[in-house]
C-alpha cells in the first residue's frame, strides 16, 4: 500500500500552503489510518464481511425534499450480488422494480421495461462506486491507494476517528469510525456537478447495528445531500449468501418512454 506523503487538503488541491508531511510523519499517519480501517473490517465481521457474495434486504424507505418527508414510507425488497448487480422492488405488490447490472439500469412497471433516465442512473452509479462496501472491499486493495488519519471527530453524536481513503484518480471517501466499537457510523464524499461545476456533498449515517450471519449490519441508514436529509431506510430483515440467480438481474428494454412522449 502506498504511504501517504501529502495532507488530504494538498492532495485534493484544497486548503492552504501548509508544507508536505515529512516521510516519518506520513508513514506514521498512514499506519494509523490502516490500523483503523483494519479494525473496522474486523468489527464488521472480518473475512465473513470481505467474502460475502450477495445480500437480501426487506424494509421501508422514506424520501425527503428539503428536510420534509415526501411520502409515508414505501415497502422495498433489495437484492445485491457483488460487485455490480442490484435489484430493488417497491410497494406491497412489488409491481415496480429497478434493476442495475454493471453500468446499465432499467425500470420495470406494468408498461414494460425501460432504460433508466441518464441522470437517475448516474446518481445510482456514483453512490455505488462510493459505497461503504466498495471502499472497504475494493478501494483499499487498489494499487496506489492512500490512507489519511485525520484525527478524532464526532459523528452521529458518537466519538469517532476520521479516516480518508483516496484513490489514484484523486477521488476520496471519508469514513467516521466509532472510537469504541470501530464500526462505521458515517461516510462522506464530494463530487463536482459537470452541469454547473458546483461541489456536492453526500453522506450516509449507519445506526442500529445487529449481528447477522456473522456480519455486523446497520438496520438504519440515513442519507444526506448537501446537508439535508434525502432518504432514510429501516430494515426489517437481512440475509447473506443466498446464491441469488442471474435471472434476478437480467432485463431487456421493451419500450422507450421518450418515444412515447414524442408520439
Amino acid at each position: 500500500m502506498l504511504s501517504a506523503t501529502l495532507t488530504v487538503s494538498q492532495a485534493t488541491g484544497q486548503g492552504t500552503t501548509a508544507p508536505a508531511q515529512t516521510a516519518p510523519v506520513a508513514q506514521e499517519n498512514d499506519a494509523k489510518a490502516k490500523s483503523l480501517i483494519d479494525q473496522a473490517i474486523q468489527a464488521l465481521g472480518g473475512q465473513a464481511y470481505l467474502n460475502l457474495q450477495d445480500m437480501s434486504q426487506q424494509g421501508r424507505t422514506y424520501s425527503f425534499h428539503r428536510g420534509e418527508a415526501t411520502n409515508a414510507g414505501i415497502l422495498f425488497w433489495r437484492f445485491v450480488r457483488y460487485p455490480d448487480k442490484e435489484r430493488v422492488e417497491l410497494t406491497k405488490q412489488r409491481d415496480v422494480s429497478y434493476v442495475y447490472n454493471g453500468d446499465h439500469g432499467y425500470e420495470i412497471t406494468f408498461k414494460g421495461t425501460a432504460p433508466l433516465d441518464a441522470k437517475v442512473l448516474a446518481d445510482f452509479l456514483r453512490r455505488r462506486d462510493h459505497s461503504l462496501e466498495w471502499v472497504l472491499r475494493r478501494w483499499i486493495n487498489e494499487p496506489g491507494v492512500a490512507l489519511f488519519y485525520e484525527g478524532p471527530a464526532v459523528a452521529a453524536d458518537k466519538p469517532a476517528d476520521q479516516v480518508t481513503v483516496m484513490n489514484t484518480k484523486n477521488d476520496s471517501v471519508t469514513l467516521y469510525l466509532d472510537s469504541n466499537t470501530h464500526l462505521p457510523v458515517k461516510k462522506m464524499f464530494t463530487w463536482r456537478d459537470p452541469a454547473d461545476n458546483l461541489r456536492n456533498t453526500e453522506e450516509e449515517i449507519y445506526d442500529a447495528y445487529r449481528p447477522t450471519q456473522g456480519i455486523m449490519t446497520p438496520y438504519s441508514i440515513t442519507r444526506f445531500y448537501n446537508g439535508e436529509m434525502s432518504n432514510q431506510r429501516f430494515l426489517n430483515s437481512v440475509t447473506y449468501n443466498n446464491n441469488l440467480s442471474d435471472a434476478m438481474f437480467a432485463a431487456k428494454t421493451t419500450y422507450d418512454p421518450t418515444e412515447l412522449q414524442k408520439k
